[in-house]
């Protein structure tokens, strides 16, 4: 169903050899509450809008690292529509492939995020240090970087897409790292205000006041507020969300500072409906919820159809009324970093969050108790987790040594409750975006406890002046226990739903890289590292090792159950002159013990998700980016990313065994090709990126696929100079989806199946325009 327009092949050749807009000059790697759930909640404003546009991102190669470690700053990230994901500003890097229904890249239900293929809960993230956890749609332990700070306030993320730093606080990378770092307050009174609009309804403001210095000692702090809203592309509804981020700089002496940061997220979200193949060909991409057409949905539970919905297998699963998710989440720490004399140094910090989640579904499967043929589904989850990092570091000699450690405890509770819709024409149905009434009943309930503590040592030797060389290891232990708290066997159908405890454990998960500047401009370097990711948790049948159907399964399974681990290999050439800057990079990964979600059941609302263990897995892959310079003001960029993912072995589920052997692994391209020109002239400056991603599978057995697809964007700038107070006066003005290219977005929304279509598909947006306007004071 991908439409490749001819325009967008056009205008991808004219920018063939083309640049990542403004590419920076290479930087050193620095790498050297219990949980309620009430059965009614507050209500809260309704949603309305994202945004959009592919805006701009720039990589900087890591010289000198021995890793391959690429970084995007403020100003990079400044460019794109206020409010876009930093991971779709991440998208324009080789080997990254991130993908959202919406223009903006916020939608968490959509977010697709995979890195020379892992996938984001394979990948360790954190924002000054501290976990983010994983990157997933309802996550047990995650805070997705769009609720934890606005892009904004990120003076610069650095993305290492082999095996991430040792010191990085995550149970979850098996594969890199995306590290986040905010910007620390002005030293002068001051601040930013910024506005935009755009297509749908967009329409976010922005602003953040600095203290400047208060007194001798340097304290210092600022405060911003975004509030962010949109209407949905097709549908109704929208999304919706406000932010506050605050953060303080107490130097303290000479060589200390305390630094803390807070972030509070309000957001309401009102997802897309997901499609299968079958869906699209026969009902088009536009199939979305029913809301606020109460009358539709109820017919369509009644098998009463208006849309075409009977020409598909499911019918009563092609639209359901809503689908909306609202979540709170409160982030933070404290960090204390100290310079004990010139050669060391100890930075630590203690963090915690605490998060609720709503996500709703009207289940036509399911009869409320007045008759209504339909019921109100509500997932309600939430977490509480605190932990500290500590880190030390001793320069002796040509090494520098460092050793550290993180703990954190995490509890987390998710059950599903429905609640009583209206019989037709007697009275208004349940407001997904207000207040709930008292649910009917529970289904299940689950409840976890996990601990987890890491510790690593490492250190980097400078053998010669341009030969350096890095060892180490981290030891990761995860605890973690579950509980049932409620199983109601009406819905269920089981007596004993899954409950006992898993722990993840290795003393030695090590780590070598080195790397050789052996001549002028040019580099050398590898890395092998050994990694493990703990269990992952989710409710009953969402897909985790709890989420089998009964206590027998959960203690036959628990025998042979074994933690994820990889090998990661990774070789590469970095060129860095000051017209060009070049990359090309080789990868390999061998995986034991992968863990894959199979998604079974005819019904999306009532399928099983469950966890198996597929065996092997091996990864070859190559990187290769290129960015001129060849006038001044101008940046033309051109990257290329081919791997091969294939399973080691057959599968056995269900008594059935499937030929998986030498199969792809789903969701992600084998190739990508991104492409950017830019170019500044005075107060201008102009871009355009086009990108390509080749097919993906949908099913194991290979034998679903989503066509490739173009995708192209265009943004222009416009600096207007101070005006009284305001200074650096911007106008932005960008198109998202130039070419208005139709295209799948997201895949595997909803899981794969083993073999055949699914309803777990995205239409990625259409044409969107977006305008800001933007100041400092």
């Amino acid at each position: 169903m991908t439409r490749t327009l001819a325009t967008s092949l056009m205008v991808t050749t004219i920018l063939a050899g083309a640049t990542g807009y403004a590419f920076g000059q290479p930087t050193p790697d620095t790498t050297g509450t219990t949980t309620g759930h009430p059965a009614a909640r507050p209500a809260r404003a309704a949603p309305s809008r994202p945004a959009a546009a592919d805006a701009e991102q720039v990589s900087v190669v890591g010289s000198g690292s021995t890793r391959q470690v690429q970084t995007i700053s403020t100003s990079q990230i400044s460019r794109s529509v206020p409010g876009t994901s930093p991971y779709k500003i991440m998208n324009q890097m080789p080997g990254v492939a991130f993908t959202s229904a919406d223009p903006l890249g916020i939608d968490t239900w959509s977010q697709s995020i995979y890195m020379h293929g892992f996938s984001q809960d394979q990948l360790g993230f954190t924002l000054d240090g501290m976990p983010l956890g994983a990157q997933t749609y309802r996550a047990y332990n995650g805070l997705n970087v769009n609720n934890a700070i606005s892009p904004e306030n990120i003076k610069r993320l650095s993305v290492s897409q082999g095996a991430g730093s040792l010191d990085v606080a995550s149970s979850s990378n098996l594969g890199g790292t995306v590290q986040f770092y905010s910007l620390d307050p002005s030293d002068h009174f001051g601040g930013k205000v910024a506005q935009t609009f755009g297509s749908n309804a967009t329409f976010r403001t922005f602003g953040r006041i600095d203290s400047g210095q208060l007194n001798p000692s340097g304290t210092k702090f600022y405060v911003s507020y975004a509030r962010t809203s949109d209407d949905k592309w097709k549908g109704h509804a929208g999304q919706f969300q406000q932010q506050v981020n605050a953060k303080f700089v107490q130097p303290i002496g000479e060589s200390t500072r305390l630094t803390g940061f807070f972030d509070w997220s309000d957001m309401a979200e009102a997802s897309y409906a997901v499609e299968s193949l079958e869906t699209i060909h026969k009902l088009g991409t536009r199939v979305d919820y029913y809301y606020p057409d109460y009358t539709t949905a109820y017919r369509a539970a009644q098998g009463i159809y208006s849309h075409g919905e009977q020409l598909t297998r499911s019918p009563k699963d092609v639209a359901y009324y809503d689908d909306p998710a609202l979540s709170q989440d409160y982030f933070g720490g404290l960090t204390l970093d100290t310079k004990l004399n010139s050669a060391m140094d100890w930075k630590t910090t203690i963090y915690g969050h605490g998060d609720s989640l709503d996500t709703h579904w009207t289940n036509p499967h399911i009869t409320s108790p007045n008759g209504a043929p339909l019921a109100e589904q509500v997932r309600r989850s939430g977490f509480q987790r605190y932990g500290l990092t500590s880190g030390y570091t001793w320069r002796w000699q040509k090494n520098t040594f460092n050793t550290g450690l993180w703990y954190e405890n995490d509890h987390y509770a998710i059950g599903q409750y429905y609640y009583q819709e209206p019989i037709l024409g007697q009275g208004n149905p349940i407001d997904p975006f207000g207040a709930l009434p008292q649910p009917f009943a529970q289904a299940w309930g689950n409840v976890f406890n996990t601990n987890t503590f890491q510790y690593y040592l490492q250190d980097t030797y400078k053998i010669l002046p341009n030969l350096t060389v890095h060892a180490g290891f981290r030891s990761l232990l995860v605890a973690a226990r579950s509980g049932v708290t409620e199983n109601n066997q009406k819905y269920t159908g089981v007596a004993n739903l899954p409950a006992g405890s898993l722990t993840a454990a290795n003393a030695f998960l090590p780590q070598v890289s080195a790397n050789w500047r052996f001549l002028p401009h040019n580099e050398l370097y590898f890395d092998v590292s050994k990694n493990m990711r703990a269990y992952p948790q989710a409710g009953y049948s969402l897909g985790s090792p709890w989420s089998v159907t009964t206590m027998a399964s959960f203690q036959n399974a628990k025998k042979n159950l074994k933690p994820e681990e990889d090998w990661v290999y990774e070789l590469g050439y970095r060129l860095t002159m000051h017209r060009a800057v070049g990359l090309i990079s080789l990868y390999h990964t061998d995986f034991s013990n992968r863990l894959q979600t199979i998604t079974s059941g005819a019904s999306i609302i009532q399928n099983q998700s469950t966890m198996q263990n597929v065996g092997g897995v091996h990864i070859w892959g190559v990187d290769g980016s290129l960015t001129l310079n060849p006038i001044d003001g101008m940046s033309l960029y051109n990257s290329i990313s081919y791997s091969r993912q294939r399973f080691d072995s057959n599968l056995t589920t269900g008594g059935v065994t499937y030929n998986l052997s030498g199969k792809n692994i789903p969701n992600y391209p084998d190739l990508m090709y991104k492409s950017s020109l830019s170019y500044s002239y005075g107060p201008v400056m102009a871009h355009i990126d086009a990108n390509y991603m080749s097919r993906r599978y949908l099913s194991y057995m290979n034998d679903t696929h989503v066509p490739g697809y173009w995708q192209t964007n265009l943004g222009v700038r416009v600096r207007g100079g101070n005006h009284g107070p305001l200074h650096d006066i911007t106008f932005d003005f960008n198109i998202y989806n130039l070419t208005n290219t139709t295209y799948i977005s997201t895949v595997g929304v909803q899981g794969n199946p083993i073999a055949g279509d699914y309803q777990s598909m995205l239409i990625g947006a259409p044409r969107q325009f977006f305008g800001t306007v933007s100041a400092n004071f």
